[in-house]
């Protein structure tokens, strides 16, 4: 669990990822040593995993984004699979999943065409029996975690 400073860290970190740990402990009112000791307690949990930067895909030139759902043959399992996967850079995120697929990944495209391409691509990996595609047209609710950090710190 976390508490509210852990999450009002996670916050300021979140809005400034360059902030340093001296300027961070003055914001928010602590010892330098206690913002420190928070931060490696959050790293060695799982809890912040990384310090960015966030890129958007689209700003590449990847202005396609969809979801593939994907049947994997039975009896070669799903690691395998998700390791070729990895060679195909236009695979930006990849989940086993319960329901009416084994795998779910988020693929980026430069266009509808390109799309087609990166499916090719993943329908050509082997272990995977077929695929099925949505393209997103818009995300109005963007990857967000600090909602969820406030619930937490409340909650703890």
């Amino acid at each position: 669990m976390i508490d509210e400073l852990d999450g009002s860290l996670i916050g300021l970190l979140a809005a400034e990822p360059r902030v340093g740990v001296l300027e961070a402990s003055r914001r928010l009112g602590v010892a330098r040593g206690t913002v420190q000791a928070r931060l490696d307690r959050l790293q060695a949990r799982g809890v912040i995993t990384g310090y960015g930067p966030d890129i958007e895909p689209a700003a590449l030139g990847y202005g396609v984004t969809a979801f593939v759902t994907l049947e994997i043959s039975q009896g070669r399992g799903h690691d395998p699979v998700a390791a070729r996967l990895a060679g195909i850079a236009e695979v930006i995120e990849a989940y086993t999943i319960t329901g009416a697929g084994d795998m779910l990944c988020r693929v980026v495209a430069r266009s509808n065409a390109d799309l087609q391409r990166v499916i090719d691509a993943i329908v050509n990996t082997a272990g995977v029996v077929r695929t099925s595609t949505v393209i997103a047209l818009d995300s109005p609710l963007p990857r967000r975690f600090l909602p969820l950090v406030r619930a937490a710190a409340q909650a703890g």
